[in-house]
Formats: structure tokens, sequence, C-alpha cells
């Protein structure tokens, strides 16, 4: 199982490494064209055009998400934000316009041509409130209550241990933080061998939890009021999801743990009908 979990996780990394390249080689990540080019249907075309605006293209090239998170988590100014997976860093540089100079933007990504990509990106933006850290999402490289908000943008379905995720979530939130998240989330009666039959591993699907899965997870790790609330759908029996919950004020922050979920075989990218930063 152990090894498993770990080429499931190589071969995430090294579809994300891809992607990263296309992208900075003049092309869109991972099933994209030749030429750098703005999908309606998913990435950077599920943002509205004036946040596009000012943005590198190659930030913009590189979003492979399901959602918008930053229309979930209601960022405010002077807040502290961790975009979990942050691939090209689309998600954190607009972060960091909306907390402003008194906010900070964090990313964290397991492969470095992305976080290369991301750095490069940060650069050309000339946002000087953000940092990219190398890690997992599984075991973030943050002091416990680090930040206000976590955000993702179709990530946490490609983990091989979301139950460290949510533990991870809840230790780097201050009290009273909150979680805002776009995922890809099945119905409750779809079985993990029919959620693998739908799409491989790296594009998503393969490894999405059940929406009761989704709350009682985050619930076990000690968030309250959970929301997972479907937006549209990818496939049949999938759907990409919002996710809102928040860490209780009077939380006391704990150590990391991980409980494994059960593991689904894996695939190519590209292979399934969705395709995720």
């Amino acid at each position: 199982m152990a090894d498993q979990k770990s080429d499931l996780r190589e071969q995430v990394r090294a579809a994300y490494a891809a992607a990263a390249v296309e992208v900075t080689q003049g092309g869109t990540a991972c099933c994209g064209s030749a030429s750098v080019e703005i999908d309606e249907n998913f990435g950077a075309g599920l943002y509205a055009a004036a946040d596009r605006e000012g943005l590198p293209v190659e930030a913009l090239a590189a979003s492979l998400g399901c959602g918008n998170p930053l229309g979930v988590a209601e960022l405010h100014e002077g807040e502290r934000v961790l975009d979990l997976g942050s691939g090209g860093g689309i998600d954190v540089l607009l972060s960091a316009r909306r907390v402003g100079a008194s906010g900070k933007a964090y990313g964290l990504d397991m492969t470095e041509e992305m976080l290369a990509l991301a750095l490069d990106n940060a650069r050309k933006a000339g946002a000087a409130n953000v940092e990219f850290l190398k890690g997992t999402i599984e075991a973030v490289p943050l002091p416990a209550g680090t930040v206000d908000v976590v955000i993702s943008n179709c990530v946490i379905n490609l983990s091989v241990d979301k139950p460290a995720v949510f533990a991870e979530m809840f230790r780097v939130l201050a009290p009273g933080g909150r979680i805002g998240i776009s995922d890809v989330v099945a119905d409750d009666h779809i079985t993990a061998d029919q959620r693998a039959e739908r799409g491989d591993y790296v594009g998503c699907i393969a490894g999405a939890l059940s929406f009761t899965e989704y709350r009682e997870g985050l619930e076990a790790a000690g968030f309250t009021d959970v929301e997972v609330t479907a937006t549209h759908a990818v496939a049949d029996g999938m759907h990409s999801a919002i996710v809102r919950a928040v860490k209780p004020v009077s939380a006391v922050t704990g150590a990391t743990t991980s409980t494994s979920l059960p593991v689904v075989a894996a695939g190519a990218c590209c292979g399934g009908t969705s395709s995720c930063r």
C-alpha cells in the first residue's frame, strides 16, 4: 500500500511537472494545444475577465482547476492565505491582490517545475506579498495557526491521504479561520471503482471523495459549518463543488494525523474527462 501511494504521488508530480514544462515552452498545461489559449469550461476560463487582466499569460495557461476558490473564500484586506497545490500561481497572485500589502499569500506545491513557473509569474506580476513553498499538502511546512484562510483548486482529490490533508488544514489555520475550496466530489452512491472507471487519477475523478465522505472527513478533523455544494457536472455522478468550513474560535490546534483512505487505480494524464491543476 505504501509503495502504491508513492507511485501515485510520483505520477501526479510527473504529470504536473510536464504541464509546467509545456507552459514554459509556449503551450497550455496537460492537454492544451500548441498555443496559449483560455478554455471557458475549465482552468482560467472559470475566472472573471477582470481577474485575469494583468496576470502573466503563463499563469493563465497553467491553470487547470475545476472552479474558482477566490469566489468561495471571500478574502479580505490583511488576511493570510494558503493555496494548497498552487501550480503556476494564479490563485496565489489573485489572493495577493485581494489581501493587499498588509496581507500575505502562500503557495504550496511539491513540483519543482511548477514552483519555478510560479516564482517567475510572481516576478512578472510584481507581487511582493507572496511566498511559494515546496512540500506536500499532507505535511504543510508552516507552523500551526499561520493562516486565516486555506484555499485549493481541484487538488485535494489527488491526495493519497485526504484525512492528513484535512488535519493539516485545521492545524495551519488560526482559530476562527476558514477554508474555501473547489474540488471534484462524487455522488454518495458512486463507488471507488466507478470513480476510477470515469476518469484517471491525475485527471481528478478517480481520487474524488463522495459528498458524505467529504463532510465527515472535515468534521472528523475538527471543522464546523461544513458545506459541500455542487456547481456543475464533470462526469456521470461526479461534480465540481465548492467546499466551505470553519475552524472554531475555541479550537486547540493539534498535531498532524494520517489515516489513509482506499487507494484507487492510477491512469495517465489526460485520460479522463477532467483536467485539474
